[in-house]
């Protein structure tokens, strides 16, 4: 397969928050080379998971730009915002939010359900990757039945079934007991060396960032 990721390029970013003393960013830049694996780390409200609403277009900014391969985050624009989603954009978080009546396969398909570009293909693109994540015959579970790191590997999966450009990973082990946190990484690492996707994950745990090829440190010094 393919690379997936895409260079991401951050300039002179400015966002505050309404009401706050001091802002989240200043002038802060960031390159991101097509295909890296980075870790965003900082102290509890530097700005970690805002840095990611960003890129996503999740959140707006007052000053500077975002771009995907040289394409801008397009603020302020509900329908390019959503289009710029579908192709460069996969998210999975601490929680993996799977809907509970929905089996592990209808779940990982959702979100092309949703936008109605739900292919036959897809389905054998999702028992791929629940085999890269060794879930391989757990398609017909429901959510209910898998442990926290089966169930986070889903997320991991679930966020890249529409091949994005860049996959952003908000605490995904952030719940797990440090074994399956480990565990779990581990194949979040693989699921990245084989597919090649641009990956900021956040993350508390300085072990598993030093496992990335790259720290991305937020704190007084990006404002």
């Amino acid at each position: 397969m393919t690379i997936l990721g895409k260079p991401l390029a951050i300039e002179r970013l400015s966002k505050t928050y309404p009401g706050a003393e001091h802002p989240v960013f200043q002038a802060f830049d960031l390159a991101v080379e097509a295909g890296a694996l980075a870790a965003v780390v900082g102290l509890s409200g530097v700005g970690k998971t805002t840095l990611l609403n960003c890129i996503a277009g999740l959140d707006g900014w007052e000053a500077g730009e975002i771009r995907v391969d040289g394409e801008s985050v397009p603020q302020g624009q509900p329908e390019a915002l959503s289009l710029f989603r579908r192709r460069h954009v996969g998210l999975a978080f601490q929680q993996p939010h799977l809907l509970p009546e929905f089996t592990v396969l209808e779940n990982l398909l959702m979100p092309l359900r949703i936008d109605g570009s739900l292919k036959e293909s897809d389905t054998a693109w999702a028992l791929d990757l629940l085999g890269r994540v060794g879930l391989e015959g757990f398609q017909d579970r429901l959510p209910g039945t898998l442990s926290g790191g089966q169930a986070a590997r889903v997320g991991l999966a679930r966020a890249l079934i529409r091949k994005p450009s860049l996959w952003l990973l908000d605490e995904p082990t952030g719940n797990l007991d440090p074994a399956t946190a480990l565990e779990v990484f581990e194949v979040l690492r693989s699921l990245h060396l084989a597919l090649r996707p641009t990956t900021l994950m956040v993350t508390h745990n300085l072990e598993l960032a030093a496992r990335c090829e790259r720290t991305v440190r937020l704190g007084p010094e990006t404002l």
